[in-house]
């Protein structure tokens, strides 16, 4: 018999009495991490409340008669503190970008997703929804029991105050959002006097909505969905790289409870569950590593405080290495950090440098195209050029122009110019000579543009003399 006839014949057509209906999605639980106490906790704590306020406080932040940050893409300028950039400073931006992507290379490969578990925007906010939570409707326990309580008018006011003050921030981080762009003290005066234009409206709208859902709704799920850091990651990894990991030789077995238990056959996991239960992904850090986690070491506190009841030493979960938890040795300073590392701090030198010889000036030369040369009523021959002068600092100036070149070029032109901050001029000027009393080749020119107010601004653009065949 043939694997043809072995088949049986299956009626798979549905009939009426068939009622139940199979998901092929697993239903998702909602998370309610427990709040635990301990040095990870703390250094959290430090970390997001300075992220928050460092991004909340940004806007307000005064230099000069301006804000200190804003980004006024209407009018090309990015002003930070005491900088002021233009559209040609992009590459200062790359750099920027390189080097935080080499910086978030280097301190994976050395500890894993700290960024993650520290610093990260939605770690942040979510943190503050949490906090929100906890702060109307309880610790964990108590969550619990509430979405499983039928709907009464405490339930109704606690969920519905819970989501007043998540709108709240969201829309704090929204208008915070747009202050980076628009100054922040008119933006905030035209949101409640409800005189905004349609882009500031639909980023300010955006920007709350998109916090409310991640923070509030998704949490997460953002991080193990979403994020596409949580799957490339492990390419980072290797097995010296630090990471919150689970004693398995001095865990194992478990055995529940800690007075009846037997020291001499039992390792030291009571199963309490209590690293379950403050995690804020939801995973078991004893089932290994996982991509979900975030590397925020609730882990570690709650079974530190289990540790201190049961008089065994901590570090049963600790932050440690592959090769440390087999019993070898983990090497710090190995090929791939170290490329890493000498990357990260010869761009961060460059940058350095490039930022610290910035000329906050810019001088181009356009040379008249129509004619290579013309004769002057004189009898000079004379070239003609437009110079696009450009204040880049956020004072006004007052700069001296020139050239360099050969000798027997005449200038003709004005010779100083006073622009304010950050205005753009446009000045004609000519060179030239007398054929009959000096000969001038063809040959590079050099203008000058020199700051009277700040001898550190100076800048030269090339162009060229174009003379007739002699």
């Amino acid at each position: 018999m043939n694997d043809s006839q072995r088949i049986q014949a299956v009626d798979v057509t549905p009939r009426d009495d068939d009622s139940v209906e199979i998901s092929l999605y697993e239903k998702r639980e909602r998370i309610h991490p427990k709040s635990i106490h301990g040095r990870f906790e703390q250094i959290r704590n430090m970390t997001v409340w300075t992220t928050m306020g460092i991004y909340l406080l940004g806007p307000w932040l005064r230099w000069d008669d301006r804000q200190a940050i804003l980004f006024d893409l209407p009018a090309r300028q990015f002003h930070i503190f005491g900088f002021s950039f233009w559209p040609q400073d992009f590459v200062f931006l790359s750099w920027l970008l390189i080097l935080g992507a080499f910086s978030l290379f280097f301190f994976t490969v050395l500890a894993g997703r700290v960024y993650c578990g520290y610093v990260c925007p939605q770690t942040t906010w979510t943190r503050f929804f949490t906090k929100i939570e906890e702060w109307l409707e309880g610790d964990r326990n108590a969550r619990l029991k509430l979405d499983a309580a039928p709907w009464s008018p405490t339930k109704l006011f606690r969920r519905g105050s819970k989501h007043v003050l998540w709108l709240a921030l969201a829309f704090a981080t929204g208008l915070t959002f747009v202050g980076y762009f628009s100054p922040i003290t008119e933006l905030t005066v035209r949101v409640f006097s409800f005189d905004l234009g349609f882009w500031e409206f639909f980023w300010i709208a955006f920007f709350t909505g998109a916090t409310y859902m991640n923070a509030g709704w998704m949490r997460e799920q953002v991080c193990k969905y979403m994020c596409p850091y949580a799957r490339f990651q492990s390419v980072m990894f290797d097995r010296d790289t630090l990471i919150v990991s689970y004693d398995e030789r001095r865990g194992e077995p478990r055995t529940r409870g800690a007075k009846s238990r037997d020291q001499d056959a039992a390792g030291d996991c009571i199963d309490c569950g209590l690293c379950v239960q403050v995690c804020p992904t939801g995973i078991d850090i004893r089932d290994g590593l996982q991509y979900e986690c975030i590397t925020c070491a609730a882990c570690i506190d709650a079974c530190d405080l289990v540790m201190d009841k049961i008089n065994r030493p901590r570090g049963l979960i600790r932050y440690t290495t592959e090769h440390a938890l087999e019993g070898g040795k983990t090497h710090v300073f190995r090929p791939r950090m170290i490329g890493y590392g000498v990357m990260l701090a010869l761009m961060g030198v460059v940058f350095m440098v490039a930022l610290a010889s910035r000329v906050p000036a810019d001088l181009d030369v356009i040379r008249d195209r129509t004619k290579l040369y013309r004769t002057a009523s004189n009898g000079h021959i004379q070239n003609s050029y437009r110079l696009e002068l450009h204040n880049m600092s956020q004072q006004a100036q007052t700069y001296q122009l020139g050239f360099r070149g050969p000798e027997g070029l005449v200038w003709s032109g004005p010779e100083e110019v006073t622009m304010n901050a950050g205005e753009t001029q446009t000045v004609g000027v000519t060179l030239g000579f007398d054929p009959f009393l000096q000969v001038v080749e063809t040959q590079p020119v050099w203008f000058t543009l020199q700051s009277r107010t700040d001898e550190s601004i100076r800048t030269e653009h090339e162009s060229r003399f174009i003379a007739p065949a002699q």
